[in-house]
């Protein structure tokens, strides 16, 4: 499966098949967000935030390329991610874009 953020593939003549979708919410256990609390005080990389949203796109990624298996695509075209807040210490990921298969 190729994923790309261009709206092309070079070389590759293109069929749409549709919007495709993965989406994740995930949060850290309370213990590891009292001490991400103490980190803002002094500054730096929330170390253990960053690892969950790293791990929360490439979940949501995998669901996004599940969905256009399902579909028969090779390809997903112009992905985006986006993320939200749902509450304190948990975001949800999402990660879309558009399934397309190749014309021979």
């Amino acid at each position: 499966m190729i994923l790309v953020n261009t709206d092309y593939i070079s070389g590759k003549e293109l069929e749409m098949l549709g919007m495709v979708k993965g989406s994740t919410i995930q949060s850290k256990n309370v213990g590891r967000d009292i001490t991400q609390s103490f980190k803002t005080l002094v500054g730096g990389e929330l170390k253990a935030y960053t690892e969950m949203m790293n791990d929360a796109r490439a979940l949501a990624t995998k669901r996004m390329v599940e969905e256009a298996e399902k579909l028969g695509a090779d390809a997903v075209v112009n992905i985006r991610y986006a993320s939200a807040a749902v509450m304190q210490g948990a975001a949800e990921v999402m990660a879309y874009g558009t399934a397309v298969k190749f014309k021979a």
